[in-house]
């Protein structure tokens, strides 16, 4: 029989990293992109949110990485109004990064390793200790024998791990990516993929915005579905799909796959 366990393997207390409540942003137009959000994001999990076009997955993303206010609504991040951290300057930079959906929007430098060096550099962070940050970067995306490489001569994958590094290289804890699999081929998803991976045995925290449940579900903690601007739902992966709406516009996997586990492209 196996050992029961002690309190040293009790489950350690979930921490919010962003709470969010009743978040709306309604832009000069009077078009309303987001209607009332409440959501929570964990420390060091996985969350997928998911909706189809429009629903308002990247002005979100927009708005927690301090790139849009809200119109209206609290944002907290690790219990402290979103606002004042972002006026503690570089602070909330070396926490959060972000991979557009688009990742050549990102690139700045000549070379891969250049482009890599560019957020560091930018945070006053030491020459020695931005190469070392650089190398770890590149070796943990698979790139660093590519470091003098052009970022355009990249793959679609490869761009996006070029971008993961970054963020990486600037220390970030926390990465959104918006759309990831985007205009990819089977490879380059499969480099996509591998970098998550990566990232969440490394305990980070991801969020990833996405209507491409059966690439990556397998891999996410919790998924939320975005929908008009609204969370609908948020839990459980698979409780979350047993009560999926058709007019939520999300495919259900589970359809092609047998369980949500086996939602995932990774061989």
């Amino acid at each position: 029989m196996p050992e029961e366990a002690g309190p040293e393997a009790e489950a350690l207390p979930v921490q919010e990293l962003f709470t969010l409540r009743n978040v709306r942003k309604v832009f000069p137009n009077g078009c309303i992109a987001l209607d009332g959000v409440d959501l929570e994001i964990i420390e060091s999990e996985c969350l997928l949110i998911s909706g189809s076009n429009g629903s308002g997955k990247t002005i979100l993303m927009r708005i927690l990485a301090g790139l849009l206010n809200p119109s209206e609504g609290t944002i907290l991040f690790r219990g402290e109004a979103l606002g004042r951290v972002l006026r503690r300057s570089g602070e909330f930079r070396r926490e959060l990064g972000i991979v557009f959906q688009d990742p050549e929007s990102q690139f700045v430098g000549e070379t891969v390793e250049e482009d890599t060096a560019f957020g560091p550099s930018n945070l006053g962070v030491s020459p020695p200790e931005i190469r070392e940050r650089v190398k770890e970067a590149l070796e943990k995306t698979g790139l660093w024998e590519k470091r003098s490489f052009s970022p355009r001569r990249l793959s679609g994958g490869e761009k996006r791990r070029l971008a993961v590094a970054g963020v990486l290289a600037m220390g970030c804890g926390t990465i959104i990516m918006d759309e990831p699999f985007a205009n990819l081929d089977w490879p380059g998803v499969i480099q996509v993929l591998q970098i998550i991976r990566t990232l969440r045995r490394g305990n980070h925290t991801l969020v990833i915005l996405t209507h491409e449940l059966e690439k990556v579900l397998g891999l996410s903690d919790r998924l939320a579905i975005l929908h008009r601007g609204t969370i609908r739902d948020r839990g459980n992966p698979g409780e979350v799909l047993n009560r999926l709406r058709p007019e939520y516009g999300v495919r259900d996997p589970r359809h092609v796959y047998k369980t949500v586990e086996d939602c995932s492209w990774l061989p």
